[in-house]
């Protein structure tokens, strides 16, 4: 007669029995902090844009870290273990702020008539341009990047970023400002349109 077949415990160490109800406790004790957890997040981390992404790997990594060892403080790991991914989350974003934005040569900027010369002479202002917004301030770029390369109206980005239209528009201002000045020191009248 064969033993009923039963799942090992998530990576539980030989000799050492699994948590009481794994389920119940994460639902009980770190689960219950959806909410709070994603309200915390966009508080502190405005430009992190998958919110919900960080939240399901904190909880994964919370569960696996208790079927090893009991968690003492689910609340505070949890809190900790997502404020360190969403930090990851800002790291790579920082090394490639661009990526999150799309192809900006889509955005239209050559046209079909155009000889060869001036297609390259388009695209090297398209890289200029590129690297000035990528030097501003995380929350310059942002606001640039969504109201003049994506088109969206001040209160949009304004209720997209958390931050009020008067916040938009000195953000605004302050990145136009710095990315004519690094175009016009390479010989390039703004490709972003007229100053405002």
């Amino acid at each position: 007669m064969s033993q009923p077949i039963t799942e090992p415990a998530l990576s539980t160490p030989p000799g050492v029995a699994p948590p009481p109800d794994h389920s119940r406790w994460f639902e009980d004790e770190v689960h219950a902090h959806d909410r709070q957890l994603k309200c915390y997040l966009r508080g502190s981390f405005p430009s992190v844009r998958d919110v919900d992404d960080v939240v399901q790997e904190s909880y994964l990594r919370v569960w696996k870290r208790h079927a090893m060892r009991p968690i003492v403080s689910a609340k505070s790991f949890l809190f900790t273990v997502a404020r360190h991914l969403a930090l990851d989350v800002l790291r790579h974003e920082r090394r490639s702020p661009i990526d999150s934005v799309g192809d900006l040569a889509a955005l239209g900027v050559l046209d079909n008539g155009a000889t060869v010369h001036e297609i390259v002479s388009k695209h090297e202002k398209v890289e200029l341009l590129i690297a000035a917004i990528d030097a501003l301030p995380a929350r310059c770029r942002e606001v640039v990047i969504l109201h003049k390369l994506k088109l969206l109206p001040v209160r949009e980005v304004a209720a997209k970023l958390g931050i009020s239209e008067k916040g938009v528009e000195i953000q605004l201002k302050r990145g136009l400002v710095r990315v004519r000045e690094c175009l016009r020191r390479r010989g390039i009248g703004s490709l972003l349109g007229p100053e405002s």
